[in-house]
């Protein structure tokens, strides 16, 4: 299995930091409306948590409990 990565490139290099890339067969570039960028098995443990936090609303977190529990490390 292959890893992705996920980068932010600044706007003035991407353009030149993308075909150097390609050229190196370094990258493949998937276009938004490609298939592969959400598999139905996301699709459906998407669907399958909202359905459990619609029946489980005492189970849903609030934003601000959860970044303290980010600072908290």
């Amino acid at each position: 299995m292959s890893i992705t990565y996920h980068i932010r490139i600044k706007k003035e290099y991407a353009a030149s930091v993308i075909e150097d890339l390609q050229k190196m067969d370094a990258v493949e570039i998937i276009k938004e409306t490609d298939k592969e960028i959400v598999q139905d098995w996301q699709k459906t443990e998407v669907e399958q948590r909202i359905e459990k936090y619609r029946n489980n609303p005492e189970l849903l977190i609030d934003e601000q409990e959860v970044f303290k529990m980010l600072d908290a490390d």
